[in-house]
């Protein structure tokens, strides 16, 4: 039913896709004969939007990965460097949450350790929406950002890196064999920065997966419960990605020419001085209006990556 249902949002979609077009090319025909403004300013929206619509759908038809459609679960980790890292930890958060927003998709923070000056250590997110995993798959390594630094009182130039990484929310028919006595739980009173926002009751919930030492935790909801159910579905899709990996580093090493592009690689760097420049080091991808991929414009690089990895797909077969 939820395939069935799939199916037919996206046939709906289509038609609707094709009807704008038809309108669109009426309109164009009378924006010709009367040249009036208005309509013509209509027009060029029109056509901005379908234009939209239609980059999105071909981003889309690229992600054919058996959980690209599911919702995602992010973690951004700051790398070494103090409050530089943390900051810049901070920034990325930002950044993709303003795409989610422009995309539609909805976002919660599951968890977040904020830095003792400011910035975050490290942060959990969900992303609830169609192909949310498909895209964020595309955002996974490191990523350096060079810029004068707001904390350096000699106003001196920092390089700072944080990683990303992202999981598919896993549907509840995948069965995940998870033995009661193979985790620990502890719960903690959940706390802001500083010490801010101290709950009461012990509701934040830390699970620890003793065999693989895999630790999740959730803190964003006032109910134990609540976090709980969240923490084990976080745990839930880190298994089965980890036995995913395994069989996948089997295949790797049968073509050992095969690259491998994942965690530990730099995949882009964000320069801010001494010229503004966003460049993806894998398609070799670049956006000179930094300030705006930052905003979460980073449809350019999303779908450069995903072309690449078409290609790639296509070379190997």
């Amino acid at each position: 039913m939820k395939e069935r249902a799939r199916l037919q949002e996206e046939l709906e979609g289509w038609q609707k896709k094709e009807k704008e077009l038809e309108e669109i090319l009426i309109l164009g025909e009378i924006v010709k004969e009367t040249q009036d403004t208005d309509d013509s300013s209509e027009l060029i929206s029109r056509v901005n939007r379908l234009d939209e619509l239609l980059n999105r759908y071909e981003i889309e038809r690229m992600l054919g990965g058996e959980h690209d459609q599911n919702n995602a679960i992010v973690y951004i980790n700051a790398g070494a460097g103090g409050t530089e890292a943390q900051d810049w930890a901070e920034m990325l958060l930002r950044m993709y949450l303003k795409w989610a927003e422009k995309k539609g998709f909805e976002s919660q923070i599951v968890d977040m350790l904020h830095g003792e000056e400011a910035g975050i250590k490290n942060v959990t997110f969900l992303l609830r929406g169609p192909y949310a995993y498909g895209y964020m798959k595309s955002e996974m390594g490191i990523h350096r950002l060079v810029r004068l630094s707001p904390f350096d009182a000699n106003n001196r130039r920092h390089t700072s890196f944080a990683s990303v990484y992202a999981y598919p929310e896993l549907s509840e028919d995948i069965s995940i064999d998870i033995k009661e006595e193979e985790l620990k739980i502890d719960t903690f009173r959940a706390s802001g920065p500083g010490g801010q926002h101290v709950n009461r009751t012990e509701s934040a919930i830390r699970i620890t997966h003793l065999p693989t030492g895999i630790v999740v935790q959730c803190q964003n909801e006032r109910s134990q419960h609540k976090n709980k159910a969240i923490a084990m579905s976080i745990l839930k899709s880190r298994l089965y990605e980890l036995e995913k990996k395994k069989q996948e580093e089997k295949l790797r090493s049968l073509n050992k020419e095969k690259k491998d592009i994942g965690w530990g690689s730099q995949i882009r760097s964000y320069i801010l001085h001494p010229y503004k420049l966003v460049k993806d080091h894998r398609t070799k991808t670049e956006e000179h209006n930094a300030d705006a991929v930052l905003d979460g414009g980073i449809d350019s690089f999303i779908k450069a990556y995903l072309l690449h990895l078409t290609f790639e797909g296509k070379r190997d077969s």
